[in-house]
């Protein structure tokens, strides 16, 4: 990291950003499906969906997101904080995996494996 050590607070916010992406993600999948639920054409059916609880949970939460990022990145370098992001890549698939039963296969736990070492050879 910088020269200062990272505090508890910069820690939990490099793991937490990419947790609450993810989470965001699930909640965007949510959304979608319950858009083919009613008729999505016309004004009413876009402001069903702009109003959809999912829709408005998972973009408070990018939100939220975006603004514990910056903290971090007054703190931590930006080349150093990014390769974090790549959790999001690991746990999308799981969280996909968890509420919607899709399949994960042995190239995702290579591929998540790889993910992961990268991102230990990138920030030691």
């Amino acid at each position: 990291m910088s020269a200062a050590t990272p505090t508890v607070l910069i820690w939990t916010g490099l793991l937490l950003t990419p947790v609450m992406i993810s989470l965001g993600q699930v909640l965007f999948k949510l959304a979608g499906g319950r858009i083919d639920e009613r008729d999505a054409t016309g004004v009413m059916g876009v402001l069903h969906t702009l109003l959809d609880p999912f829709l408005l949970v998972a973009l408070a939460i990018y939100g939220s997101a975006t603004i514990l990022w910056i903290y971090v990145l007054r703190h931590v370098p930006l080349s150093q904080a990014y390769p974090f992001m790549a959790l999001s890549f690991v746990l999308v698939p799981l969280a996909s995996w968890l509420f919607f039963g899709e399949t994960l296969g042995l190239r995702y736990w290579v591929g998540a494996g790889l993910l992961l070492g990268g991102m230990v050879v990138m920030n030691t």
